[in-house]
């Protein structure tokens, strides 16, 4: 692209909703603008917003406007695909307000309810899936019995399950009534149904489970079957998430908890 092409950088800053142009001007001669990863102080300076990567104050600008992100409180019943071979109530029917085919990035059993991300960034799909990033989520269980502090140290600790051990990289125990406990545990991992897996091993199944937090994106009070695009904010800080980190070999898993 050559000095004379492109768009000034103030108007599609202002353009993607970050402030007026005016104040966009003011950012950027304050040294709080970047562009692919360079402070830039020019007024003049043009990009191209299809392949040019701008910041500020160090948080992503989305400029693709035809990239669409949408969080779901996913109901139980429904399976986390576009399209169930055996005929489940699937996400199509969350999906059909945006005109983008959009997909689901990870999955949570058809028992699992909560947090689940739509969108048609590929990219950014694959940085929240795979487990080498070290995407955290966070999840209720309703478990039978009484847990114990002893049980979540464990759990902090590590199990030992058939495919190999795991540790919860957070584990708090909410609380305990009626035969029954609640339990947050925060994970990394992408293992099959690891959840239920682990409350499995330390002597509580699962009765209800629920995700709350998906990296920087929290279920708020969002109702059950209910979905909406993210805010500005919410876009800013998962991309800020997928460009800082850098593309791992294979193929993204797709969890299922």
């Amino acid at each position: 692209m050559s000095d004379v092409e492109g768009v000034r950088l103030q108007k599609v800053l202002a353009n993607a909703g970050v402030a007026s142009r005016r104040v966009c001007e003011d950012y950027i001669v304050q040294g709080r603008v970047r562009v692919n990863g360079v402070v830039t102080t020019e007024l003049g300076t043009r990009i191209d917003p299809e392949v040019d990567l701008v910041d500020v104050d160090g948080t992503a600008i989305q400029l693709d406007t035809s990239k669409r992100y949408v969080v779901l409180n996913k109901p139980t019943g429904v399976v986390s695909s576009m399209k169930d071979e055996k005929g489940r109530p699937d996400l199509r029917r969350f999906t059909k307000d945006w005109p983008e085919r959009l997909y689901n990035v990870g999955r949570l059993d058809a028992e699992t309810s909560g947090l689940l991300i739509l969108t048609n960034d590929g990219d950014l799909a694959h940085v929240l899936a795979h487990p080498s990033f070290g995407v955290t989520k966070v999840y209720i269980a309703k478990v039978e019995g009484k847990v114990t502090p002893q049980t979540i140290a464990t759990l902090t600790k590590g199990v030992d399950l058939e495919d190999g051990p795991i540790v919860a990289d957070k584990a708090r125990l909410l609380d305990t009534s009626g035969g029954t406990s609640l339990v947050e545990l925060t994970l990394h991992s992408g293992r099959n149904r690891i959840v239920r897996r682990m409350m499995s091993a330390v002597g509580h199944p699962v009765i209800d489970l629920v995700r709350r937090q998906f990296g920087p994106l929290h279920l708020g009070t969002l109702p059950a079957g209910k979905a909406r695009e993210l805010t500005t904010v919410e876009r800013g800080a998962l991309l800020t998430l997928a460009r800082q980190a850098d593309t791992p070999p294979g193929d993204p898993t797709q969890e299922q908890l």
